[in-house]
């Protein structure tokens, strides 16, 4: 049985991708990795192809035309046969957390794998030798099998990134999440899609991903947030699209995803207003004027909050 399918979207990855598979080779035959290579112009699938080589029944190398980093996941996800879906980005896993979270995945029964598993993850700063973790302690008890009815209360900019949640694949499946081609910030719909269809939550306090930051490229980057600004809006709006959530019966479920809306809105508002644009303040003026249309209590809700 394999417990958990790992997908890493790899596009040009040659230089930092090896870190990436090497730390979840530990897990052995009781994981499965899937490198999808975007495309690359590289030895991105030249790699893939040498760890599928040396680790036939682990890794699977998968080439496929370029589609961005959504098209990645949607693949792996099409192809992945573990019980557990991860998306991987080039980043690393912390090898005892790892461990202690593969040994408590397979200590459960049949019948009581959690919809949900949240670990803590790390902002690494590797090049400057600073880290931060980030964890859920205030909302989750440690360990413990719980329900949106019985978690805590989430600080006001505190969110579930991809980065700190492992869905179950078939959960992922029937939440119907596909994520769109050549759009960067996709994360955020993988992390807010699925939620209501996750009724069982079980939270780890340790460290297992580290997230690498540091690149100049890299899509977090304020000078390249500013620049994409029209793919923020985009990733936006198809959230606001997924659900009416100022419907949704649980309580605590509904406060937490209004709150990941306001902070999407938050971002775009934010990134328009720095960037010094007019065009781009005519695009958050239109976002803003298209959610006033749609559900005019949203709008107020997230406006108060704004």
């Amino acid at each position: 049985m394999k417990y958990i399918t790992f997908t890493i979207p790899c596009y040009n990855s040659e230089n930092y991708m090896r870190r990436c598979v090497d730390s979840l080779l530990v897990g052995g035959e009781d994981v499965e990795i899937l490198i999808i290579d975007d495309g690359s112009s590289d030895r991105t699938g030249a790699i893939a192809d040498e760890y599928e080589m040396l680790y036939p029944n682990i890794v699977k190398a998968v080439h496929k035309p370029n589609g961005g980093h959504g098209s990645g996941v949607n693949k792996g996800l099409e192809l992945a046969h573990g019980l557990y879906y991860k998306v991987v980005d080039s980043d690393w896993f912390d090898r005892d957390a790892y461990l202690k979270m593969l040994d408590k995945i397979k200590s459960f029964e049949v019948a009581q794998f959690p919809d949900l598993i949240i670990c803590n993850y790390v902002y690494d700063h590797l090049d400057e030798g600073i880290q931060k973790p980030m964890n859920y302690r205030n909302v989750f008890p440690t360990e413990k099998m719980c329900n949106w009815n019985t978690i805590g209360h989430f600080h006001p900019s505190q969110y579930l990134i991809m980065h700190a949640l492992m869905f179950q694949t078939k959960v992922l499946r029937q939440s119907g999440v596909k994520l769109p081609e050549h759009t960067f910030y996709v994360d955020n719909l993988f992390s807010y899609q699925p939620l209501p269809y996750a009724k069982n939550l079980y939270y780890m306090d340790i460290d297992l991903y580290h997230y690498y930051l540091g690149r100049e490229d890299q899509s977090v980057n304020e000078k390249v947030l500013m620049k994409r600004i029209d793919q923020q809006i985009r990733v936006t709006k198809l959230m606001l699209g997924y659900y009416d959530v100022t419907k949704i019966q649980n309580k605590k479920l509904r406060h937490y995803m209004v709150r990941y809306l306001e902070i999407m809105m938050v971002i775009c508002s934010i990134l328009a207003i720095k960037s010094g644009s007019e065009e781009n303040m005519a695009k958050k003026k239109a976002l803003w004027e298209e959610l006033k249309k749609s559900n005019p209590a949203l709008y107020l809700r997230l406006r108060w909050g704004f």
